[in-house]
């Protein structure tokens, strides 16, 4: 299949899944109670308000791992690099650990308060890891894969520390946001994510030949005229924003990063123009169906999203390590 007919093919999946997912959920929801509700009729206002909000921020939050992880595959030139590589993640739900352990409050634009402190310290964690790299000078790939890996070991660490010292009701609050969820979404975390997860794909795109530089070595990117600091500079405050963005308003939902472009990658090639694009579809509508299977597998409860794409991400990852493509790994 040609790159552009899997890009037409996922359009078309990602708009019918858009579409037909609100009608799902512990309560299912005839499409025609919509257009012919009587007075006193909850459905038309369950699916305008609740479900339509919550589908559309897990295609947001899906597009933007997605598109996130395949800029860091290409950073690192490693098909097993993942938006969490960083610390990132670990920081950002640190900082909502603490926020639940303070019980702080305060208003912030209509968004949950603890999106802000969760947020802000995802972004402490980016300019952490940028001034450990940047330490002994340069801005190497290697150096920079250390300093998230420490970084991130010391923010899990911290996170056991809070969860430990809480009392049982935070600290079922806590484990619940850690799993990642949806549940929480409405139209304000909608609206958070939409400049981010938009602005933020269509600047790596325009990115996208220099990552295939990236791809092949820094010593063809530069022979090519690319200044393989400076684009891995802005790649990587770019990703680690979009990465930051959305664990602090959905929690760190792990493995669509992982998943979603090695598939497309194996679909379709290398080739970024069409990956990240790709990427961006096939990673909405895969966390968009994985958020219906938490809302309907186990009705009336509900399970967090985070625990689908996990169940689902150990097999995919051992099928990596031990299938056909496993020697391209070793990259």
């Amino acid at each position: 299949m040609t790159p552009r007919r899997f890009l037409l093919l996922t359009a078309g999946i990602a708009l019918v899944t858009l579409v037909l997912a609100p009608l799902f959920g512990a309560q299912p929801l005839d499409w025609r109670a919509l257009f012919h509700a009587s007075e006193g009729d909850p459905a038309p206002l369950l699916f305008w308000q609740v479900r339509v909000p919550r589908v559309a921020t897990g295609f947001l939050a899906g597009a933007a791992l997605a598109v996130v992880g395949a800029a860091f595959q290409a950073l690192f030139r490693n098909p097993l690099a993942t938006p969490f590589t960083l610390g990132v993640s670990s920081a950002a739900s640190l900082g909502a650990a603490l926020h639940v352990r303070l019980g702080l409050a305060f208003p912030f634009f209509g968004l949950p308060d603890v999106c802000l402190t969760s947020f802000l310290a995802g972004l402490g964690a980016i300019l952490l890891v940028y001034g450990l790299t940047r330490l002994r000078g340069g801005f190497s790939t290697a150096r920079l894969l250390l300093a998230g890996v420490a970084a991130s070991f010391l923010f899990s660490s911290l996170i056991m520390v809070v969860h430990y010292t809480t009392d049982a009701y935070d600290a079922f609050r806590l484990l619940r946001r850690l799993m990642g969820s949806l549940s929480a979404s409405g139209t304000d975390t909608l609206w958070g994510l939409v400049p981010i997860t938009l602005l933020g794909a269509i600047y790596l795109a325009s990115l996208s030949w220099e990552l295939d530089l990236l791809a092949l070595g820094e010593e063809l990117a530069l022979s090519r005229g690319v200044d393989g600091q400076g684009i891995r500079r802005r790649l990587f405050f770019a990703t680690c924003l979009m990465e930051s963005a959305v664990v602090a308003l959905c929690g760190p939902i792990g493995f669509v990063g992982l998943m979603v472009p090695h598939i497309c990658r194996l679909m379709i090639g290398n080739t970024h123009r069409f990956l990240l694009p790709a990427s961006f579809l096939v990673g909405g509508t895969f966390l968009t169906i994985c958020d219906t299977m938490a809302r309907t597998l186990f009705a009336p409860a509900e399970m967090p999203v985070g625990v689908i794409t996990s169940l689902l991400g150990g097999p995919f990852f051992l099928w990596l390590l031990l299938g056909p493509r496993s020697h391209e790994l070793e990259v």
